[in-house]
C-alpha cells in the first residue's frame, strides 16, 4: 500500500515508484498526476524528435535556466537531467 502524499499527488503508488527511480519530487508529481488524469502526451516522448522551439517551451515550463543560449542537444540533455 502506497503512502498517502496528500491531495496534491493523485497517484501515490506511481509517485513513489518514480521517486525510487531517482525522479525529483516535482517531476514525479507531474507524471503521476498526468497519468491519473489521462493527459500524458505519449506522442512527444522522444525528445530528439521535437523541434528546438518545442524543447525551449518545455524547458521554460520546468524552469531550466539559460535555455535561450542552449542548442537543441543541450536542451534535450537539460530536460532529461531535470
Amino acid at each position: 500500500m502506497a503512502k498517502d502524499h496528500g491531495p496534491q499527488i493523485k497517484n501515490d503508488k506511481l509517485y513513489e515508484e518514480l521517486r525510487k527511480d531517482g525522479a525529483s519530487k516535482e517531476k514525479a508529481a507531474r507524471i503521476a498526476n498526468a497519468k491519473e488524469a489521462g493527459t500524458l502526451d505519449h506522442k512527444g516522448t522522444r525528445l530528439d524528435d521535437r523541434s528546438k522551439s518545442e524543447l525551449e517551451g518545455e524547458a521554460r515550463e520546468i524552469g531550466i535556466e539559460g535555455r535561450s543560449t542552449m542548442d537543441k542537444d543541450e536542451l534535450v540533455e537539460a530536460i532529461r537531467e531535470h
